[in-house]
Protein backbone atom coordinates (compact mmCIF):
# COMPACT_ATOMS: atom_id res chain seq x y z
CA UNK A 1 0.00 0.00 0.00
CA UNK A 2 0.88 3.76 -0.76
CA UNK A 3 1.46 6.62 1.74
CA UNK A 4 -1.72 8.44 2.69
CA UNK A 5 -1.75 11.76 0.83
CA UNK A 6 -1.10 14.25 3.00
CA UNK A 7 -4.07 16.14 4.64
CA UNK A 8 -4.32 19.80 4.24
CA UNK A 9 -5.34 21.65 7.74
CA UNK A 10 -7.44 24.43 7.22
CA UNK A 11 -8.21 26.96 9.85
CA UNK A 12 -11.80 29.36 8.55
CA UNK A 13 -11.75 32.76 10.18
CA UNK A 14 -15.16 35.03 9.58
CA UNK A 15 -17.57 36.74 11.64
CA UNK A 16 -20.87 35.37 10.27
CA UNK A 17 -21.58 31.68 11.50
CA UNK A 18 -23.81 30.84 8.84
CA UNK A 19 -20.09 31.71 6.24
CA UNK A 20 -18.19 29.30 8.59
CA UNK A 21 -20.75 26.46 8.68
CA UNK A 22 -21.02 26.49 5.20
CA UNK A 23 -17.35 26.16 4.54
CA UNK A 24 -16.82 23.62 7.02
CA UNK A 25 -19.25 21.43 5.60
CA UNK A 26 -18.18 21.78 2.06
CA UNK A 27 -14.75 21.16 2.90
CA UNK A 28 -15.48 18.57 5.24
CA UNK A 29 -16.76 16.76 2.32
CA UNK A 30 -13.45 17.02 0.10
CA UNK A 31 -10.71 14.11 0.21
CA UNK A 32 -7.33 15.37 1.90
CA UNK A 33 -8.37 18.79 3.48
CA UNK A 34 -9.46 18.54 7.22
CA UNK A 35 -11.23 22.01 8.91
CA UNK A 36 -9.37 22.43 12.18
CA UNK A 37 -10.95 25.36 13.73
CA UNK A 38 -13.37 28.09 13.41
CA UNK A 39 -12.37 31.73 14.32
CA UNK A 40 -15.07 34.42 14.55
CA UNK A 41 -12.61 37.20 14.33
CA UNK A 42 -8.77 38.33 13.39
CA UNK A 43 -7.77 38.00 17.27
CA UNK A 44 -8.93 34.56 17.61
CA UNK A 45 -7.68 33.50 14.73
CA UNK A 46 -4.57 34.37 14.93
CA UNK A 47 -4.94 32.40 18.79
CA UNK A 48 -6.05 29.30 17.25
CA UNK A 49 -3.26 29.70 14.41
CA UNK A 50 -0.97 29.65 17.02
CA UNK A 51 -2.21 26.43 18.93
CA UNK A 52 -3.66 24.52 16.00
CA UNK A 53 -0.87 25.03 12.89
CA UNK A 54 -3.00 25.05 9.99
CA UNK A 55 -1.66 24.53 6.89
CA UNK A 56 -4.39 27.30 5.29
CA UNK A 57 -6.12 29.98 6.87
CA UNK A 58 -9.13 30.80 4.55
CA UNK A 59 -9.63 34.64 6.23
CA UNK A 60 -12.63 37.41 5.84
CA UNK A 61 -11.08 40.42 5.67
CA UNK A 62 -13.88 42.54 7.59
CA UNK A 63 -14.21 41.69 10.95
CA UNK A 64 -15.02 42.95 14.11
CA UNK A 65 -12.24 44.37 16.36
CA UNK A 66 -8.83 42.77 14.36
CA UNK A 67 -9.86 42.54 10.81
CA UNK A 68 -8.68 40.50 8.47
CA UNK A 69 -5.24 42.79 7.34
CA UNK A 70 -4.48 42.97 11.35
CA UNK A 71 -4.98 38.98 11.61
CA UNK A 72 -2.27 38.67 8.72
CA UNK A 73 0.20 40.91 10.83
CA UNK A 74 -0.37 39.23 14.12
CA UNK A 75 -0.12 35.90 11.93
CA UNK A 76 3.50 37.18 10.51
CA UNK A 77 4.65 38.58 13.98
CA UNK A 78 4.18 34.95 15.62
CA UNK A 79 5.89 33.60 12.54
CA UNK A 80 3.37 31.30 11.53
CA UNK A 81 3.80 29.36 8.34
CA UNK A 82 -0.31 29.10 7.32
CA UNK A 83 -0.78 30.29 3.60
CA UNK A 84 -3.63 32.87 4.01
CA UNK A 85 -6.10 32.45 1.13
CA UNK A 86 -8.44 35.42 1.30
CA UNK A 87 -12.47 34.76 0.64
CA UNK A 88 -13.88 37.98 0.67
CA UNK A 89 -17.45 39.63 -1.36
CA UNK A 90 -15.61 43.20 -1.04
CA UNK A 91 -13.34 43.97 -4.36
CA UNK A 92 -12.36 47.36 -3.83
CA UNK A 93 -8.84 47.61 -4.35
CA UNK A 94 -7.98 49.60 -1.03
CA UNK A 95 -8.84 46.89 0.45
CA UNK A 96 -7.50 44.25 -2.48
CA UNK A 97 -4.08 45.75 -2.20
CA UNK A 98 -3.45 46.14 1.92
CA UNK A 99 -4.07 42.41 1.87
CA UNK A 100 -1.77 40.85 -0.73
CA UNK A 101 1.04 43.12 0.82
CA UNK A 102 0.09 41.85 4.34
CA UNK A 103 0.94 38.42 2.85
CA UNK A 104 -2.52 36.53 1.75
CA UNK A 105 -1.28 33.87 -1.12
CA UNK A 106 -4.31 34.35 -2.36
CA UNK A 107 -7.93 36.78 -3.13
CA UNK A 108 -10.92 34.89 -3.92
CA UNK A 109 -14.84 35.88 -3.74
CA UNK A 110 -17.62 34.49 -1.81
CA UNK A 111 -19.32 33.77 -5.00
CA UNK A 112 -16.73 31.19 -5.81
CA UNK A 113 -18.34 27.63 -6.98
CA UNK A 114 -17.28 25.32 -3.94
CA UNK A 115 -15.23 23.00 -6.39
CA UNK A 116 -12.90 25.95 -7.08
CA UNK A 117 -12.93 26.73 -3.61
CA UNK A 118 -10.96 23.57 -2.71
CA UNK A 119 -8.86 23.56 -5.71
CA UNK A 120 -8.14 26.75 -4.70
CA UNK A 121 -7.00 25.81 -0.79
CA UNK A 122 -5.06 22.82 -2.36
CA UNK A 123 -3.58 25.22 -4.93
CA UNK A 124 -2.23 27.82 -2.42
CA UNK A 125 -1.24 24.74 -0.05
CA UNK A 126 0.94 23.74 -3.25
CA UNK A 127 2.59 26.99 -3.18
CA UNK A 128 1.01 28.95 -6.05
CA UNK A 129 -0.17 32.62 -5.62
CA UNK A 130 -3.90 33.12 -6.87
CA UNK A 131 -5.23 36.20 -8.25
CA UNK A 132 -8.45 37.02 -9.51
CA UNK A 133 -8.08 39.01 -12.89
CA UNK A 134 -9.91 42.20 -10.77
CA UNK A 135 -7.42 42.05 -7.79
CA UNK A 136 -4.26 41.18 -10.29
CA UNK A 137 -5.35 44.56 -12.40
CA UNK A 138 -5.71 46.45 -9.03
CA UNK A 139 -2.15 45.80 -8.24
CA UNK A 140 -0.76 46.33 -12.21
CA UNK A 141 -2.87 49.62 -11.66
CA UNK A 142 -1.38 50.50 -8.04
CA UNK A 143 2.52 49.74 -9.50
CA UNK A 144 1.54 52.06 -12.51
CA UNK A 145 -0.15 54.86 -10.95
CA UNK A 146 2.23 54.99 -7.25
CA UNK A 147 5.76 56.28 -7.45
CA UNK A 148 8.88 55.03 -9.28
CA UNK A 149 10.07 52.25 -7.31
CA UNK A 150 13.50 51.47 -6.88
CA UNK A 151 15.99 50.19 -9.39
CA UNK A 152 15.76 46.48 -10.61
CA UNK A 153 18.39 44.80 -9.15
CA UNK A 154 20.61 42.85 -11.72
CA UNK A 155 18.85 39.88 -12.35
CA UNK A 156 20.28 37.15 -15.09
CA UNK A 157 18.15 36.58 -17.78
CA UNK A 158 17.18 32.70 -16.35
CA UNK A 159 16.38 34.22 -13.12
CA UNK A 160 14.29 37.09 -14.71
CA UNK A 161 12.42 33.95 -16.30
CA UNK A 162 12.18 32.11 -13.23
CA UNK A 163 10.36 35.25 -11.69
CA UNK A 164 7.77 35.72 -14.24
CA UNK A 165 7.07 32.25 -13.87
CA UNK A 166 6.83 32.74 -9.70
CA UNK A 167 4.48 35.90 -10.71
CA UNK A 168 2.42 33.13 -12.82
CA UNK A 169 1.70 31.19 -9.54
CA UNK A 170 3.97 28.15 -10.37
CA UNK A 171 5.72 26.22 -8.47
CA UNK A 172 9.10 25.14 -8.51
CA UNK A 173 8.62 22.02 -9.57
CA UNK A 174 6.19 23.50 -12.77
CA UNK A 175 8.96 26.02 -13.08
CA UNK A 176 11.58 23.54 -13.23
CA UNK A 177 9.63 21.27 -15.99
CA UNK A 178 8.83 24.63 -18.07
CA UNK A 179 12.55 25.43 -18.20
CA UNK A 180 13.73 22.13 -18.00
CA UNK A 181 16.10 22.78 -15.02
CA UNK A 182 16.28 20.27 -11.99
CA UNK A 183 13.78 21.38 -9.10
CA UNK A 184 16.98 21.89 -6.72
CA UNK A 185 18.37 24.38 -9.19
CA UNK A 186 15.34 26.22 -9.33
CA UNK A 187 15.39 26.76 -5.87
CA UNK A 188 18.94 28.18 -6.59
CA UNK A 189 17.69 30.87 -8.18
CA UNK A 190 14.50 31.62 -6.35
CA UNK A 191 16.48 31.79 -3.40
CA UNK A 192 19.11 34.30 -5.01
CA UNK A 193 15.84 36.64 -6.53
CA UNK A 194 14.30 36.71 -2.95
CA UNK A 195 17.63 37.94 -2.01
CA UNK A 196 18.68 40.59 -4.77
CA UNK A 197 14.39 41.58 -4.65
CA UNK A 198 15.09 42.17 -0.67
CA UNK A 199 11.61 40.20 -0.25
CA UNK A 200 11.21 37.28 2.22
CA UNK A 201 8.66 35.08 0.41
CA UNK A 202 7.30 34.68 -3.52
CA UNK A 203 4.20 36.14 -2.96
CA UNK A 204 6.10 39.53 -2.38
CA UNK A 205 8.45 38.73 -5.79
CA UNK A 206 5.59 37.84 -7.72
CA UNK A 207 4.09 41.53 -6.52
CA UNK A 208 7.56 42.96 -7.17
CA UNK A 209 7.62 41.78 -10.60
CA UNK A 210 4.04 43.03 -11.40
CA UNK A 211 4.55 46.53 -10.09
CA UNK A 212 8.12 47.06 -12.16
CA UNK A 213 7.06 45.36 -15.37
CA UNK A 214 9.08 42.18 -15.94
CA UNK A 215 5.88 40.37 -16.79
CA UNK A 216 4.14 41.89 -19.77
CA UNK A 217 1.10 43.76 -18.70
CA UNK A 218 -0.74 41.54 -21.61
CA UNK A 219 0.53 38.50 -20.35
CA UNK A 220 0.41 39.17 -16.54
CA UNK A 221 -3.52 39.83 -16.91
CA UNK A 222 -3.93 36.65 -19.12
CA UNK A 223 -1.79 34.42 -16.58
CA UNK A 224 -4.40 36.27 -13.92
CA UNK A 225 -7.27 34.93 -15.64
CA UNK A 226 -5.69 31.39 -16.00
CA UNK A 227 -5.22 31.24 -12.81
CA UNK A 228 -8.64 32.02 -12.06
CA UNK A 229 -10.04 29.32 -14.48
CA UNK A 230 -7.90 26.49 -12.72
CA UNK A 231 -9.64 27.56 -9.63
Amino acid sequence: MGARPEVIRVLIADDHRMVRQGLRTFLELQEGIEVVGEAADGAQCAELAAELKPDVILLDLVMPGVDGVGAMELLRDAGSTARVLVVTSFTDRRMIIPAIRAGARGYVYKDIDPSALAAAVRSVHAGHVLLEPEVAAALLDSGSSGEAGPQAPPLTAREREVLVLIAQGRSNREIARALVLAEKTVKTHVSNILMKLGVSDRTQAALWAVRHGIAPEDEERGSARRASRQL
